[in-house]
């Protein structure tokens, strides 16, 4: 390698997924897949495989911005991303550290509910990551359930999504992308969109007809933090992350006997 070669860093804020399809786990694994050198901050440690999450045992508060402290001494990030943050004070402290080291490009994926139905954000901390996270980010990637109740609306048609986005967007992120997988309204069709407080833009893609959608959130938005990490702009960075994905789906492992992981090595190994 030369010396001149730069490494672009990501940086994923999220919780461990023993079964390795989410989470930590498939950040650090969609980063090296796309060339880009991931570090960690663990938020909790779950217990849980393709079947469910068996357990959840979130880290003090204290314990994750001692990380972040680490990382952002030595090892400043060209982009972040935050997962599963479980508690209010966990947020608080993760929006103190990057405010502290101004860490860029901030992509808040808001996971809420495991796959099997579990809760991964307890409610008093809605307003924590309203109040103090989302004004820092540059991209929150909600699916439908997520954004409808981080805008208190429902949320049953692309017009809703476009309200939703705009309600998004004046929370203070600069790019809102609400994922379309959880909108029976497009049928066969998985419509996602971004609004970047002017415009809409749209990615349509053929549904796939797969139980083995363990971890597509995380992996989604890790693809589109890694292509922010080597300089993209917003929509190159999603259309990043939409071919990353539509890959890891459509060749998935087809192991476990519940929501199997997506393969997230398959992009690489299509081109």
């Amino acid at each position: 390698m030369s010396s001149a070669t730069v490494i672009r860093k990501a940086l994923t804020i999220a919780g461990s997924d023993s079964g390795g399809g989410a989470g930590i786990q498939a950040d650090l694994k969609t980063f090296q897949e796309l060339g880009v050198y991931g570090m960690s901050a663990v938020t909790a440690i779950t217990a849980q495989n393709t079947l469910g999450v068996q357990a959840v045992y979130p880290m003090e508060a204290n314990a994750v911005a001692e990380q972040l402290r680490s990382i952002g001494d030595d090892l400043p990030p060209d982009a972040v991303k935050t997962g599963m943050l479980a508690h209010a004070s966990i947020i608080t402290a993760v929006a103190d550290q990057i405010a502290r080291y101004k860490l860029p490009q901030l992509v808040i994926d808001p996971v809420m509910i495991a796959k099997g139905g579990t809760s991964l954000l307890q409610r008093e901390a809605l307003s924590a990551l309203i109040a103090k996270l989302i004004p820092l980010s540059f991209m929150i990637t909600p699916n439908i359930p997520e954004a409808e109740v981080l805008t208190d609306m429902r949320i049953l048609s692309l017009n809703d999504r476009e309200e939703a986005a705009r309600r998004l967007h004046q929370l203070g992120s600069k790019n809102v992308l609400l994922k379309g997988g959880h909108d029976p309204s497009t049928r066969d069709l998985v419509v996602d969109m971004l609004y970047d407080g002017t415009t809409y833009r749209y990615w349509e893609h053929p549904r796939i007809d797969t139980r083995h959608t363990h971890g597509t959130g995380c992996t989604f938005s890790a693809a589109i933090t890694a292509g922010l990490a080597q300089g993209m702009n917003a929509y190159d960075a999603v259309d990043l992350g939409k071919a990353f994905i539509h890959a890891a789906i459509q060749h998935s492992l087809q192991i476990g006997a519940g929501h199997g992981p997506t393969n997230h090595f398959a992009y690489r190994r299509l081109q």
